[in-house]
């Protein structure tokens, strides 16, 4: 099974990015706004329950912290991508840490830039007109996260909520 997990921010959030998603973003109708915490990865369905205490253990040892989405930014020239840069705080930093050493798979293939996507797959000309008027906005965002999701893959290409982990709580 394919899994991953996410923080989905606030209503007030993903509703913000979809204004720009349902235009942009080429997987609009597959997964709501998120920061992605840990990319997809094969788990057998008979190890999941084990997954599931594994991350409930890192919910209970993680406190609730606040969350800041501070501008437009991008990964180009790497790729066209645009999102909404989550701020790099200390919490957040230490709870992807925590999903990406033993007993969890590692993966590293990317550095941890905590975002949100709202935009991919545009040709360059499409991401030189699209960035240049986002990057003239000003926005921010502040809110509490409380929790994180372990998400499954369905056969469509569409991710679900396999399970909500509450920070801090047994």
């Amino acid at each position: 099974m394919k899994c991953g997990i996410a923080i989905f921010p606030s209503k007030k959030i993903q509703d913000f990015a979809n204004s720009y998603r349902k235009r942009y973003d080429s997987h609009y109708a597959l997964i709501p706004p998120h920061i992605t915490l840990k990319y997809a990865f094969e788990v057998e369905e008979d190890k999941l329950n084990e997954l599931v205490q594994q991350l409930r253990n890192v919910a209970r040892e993680t406190e609730p912290f606040t969350l800041r989405v501070t501008k437009f930014s991008s990964f180009y020239p790497v790729n066209n991508v645009i999102y909404l840069k989550v701020e790099k705080t200390e919490p957040l930093i230490k709870l992807h840490e925590k999903l990406h050493r033993p007993p969890f798979i590692e993966q590293t293939d990317y550095a941890f830039v905590p975002h949100i996507t709202i935009a991919c797959d545009l040709s360059n000309d499409e991401y030189s007109d699209v960035f240049g008027r986002f990057n003239m906005q000003s926005i921010h965002f502040e809110e509490q996260v409380d929790r994180f999701h372990l998400l499954y893959q369905l056969d469509n290409g569409s991710w679900s909520t396999y399970e909500t982990f509450h920070l801090g709580k047994e």
